[in-house]
């Protein structure tokens, strides 16, 4: 199977690298869906992040701590937290590039930021956008597993695939 991931609103958010979501894609496929012995490859499956919202929240908290010359944060008061709402969808195709099914899940996590007990400030946003998309996928993966029977033969009846891009796909990070 080839497997692509188009980071859609995910590649200007501040917190995920361009590569987390085709790097944690492959890891969910390999782990949970496709056999490891299976060279072959008889379609497409990709990921597309379709909505991602960042809100960061407690940042009132900072300017109290500020003022309080940070003694919260050293008993572990967080400063703020970054809070990721993720939408993402599997798209599985056959070898032609024609669409047998697309599979949704949402996905959301709060991280906080905080001296001892938390993230750093820097950390936060790519561990935020990274749990959220986690919880997305596993929201799709019980979704591929009742489909699983319906697919294979989808899958096989279309041939292998000769090409190693996406069809119809401008951009396959």
């Amino acid at each position: 199977m080839e497997i692509t991931a188009d980071s859609g609103p995910l590649a200007m958010n501040d917190g995920a690298l361009p590569e987390d979501p085709l790097r944690m894609f492959k890891s969910e496929l390999q782990r949970n869906v496709v056999e490891p012995t299976d060279t072959a490859t008889y379609g497409y499956a990709r990921l597309v992040v379709t909505k991602v919202k960042t809100v960061r929240t407690g940042r009132s908290l900072q300017a109290a701590q500020v003022i309080t010359f940070l003694v919260p944060s050293i008993f572990g008061a967080p400063l703020e937290w970054y809070k990721t709402d993720i939408q993402a969808e599997v798209q599985m195709m056959n070898s032609n590039g024609e669409l047998l099914g697309t599979y949704t899940g949402k996905g959301t996590s709060s991280v906080k930021v905080a001296m001892y007990s938390g993230y750093s400030q820097t950390d936060a946003p790519r561990l935020a956008d990274v749990l959220a998309l986690r919880e997305a996928l596993a929201q799709i993966r019980p979704q591929l597993d009742t489909a699983a029977t319906r697919l294979r033969p989808l899958l096989l009846a279309g041939g292998e695939v000769n090409n190693p891009t996406l069809p119809g796909s401008s951009s396959s990070r």
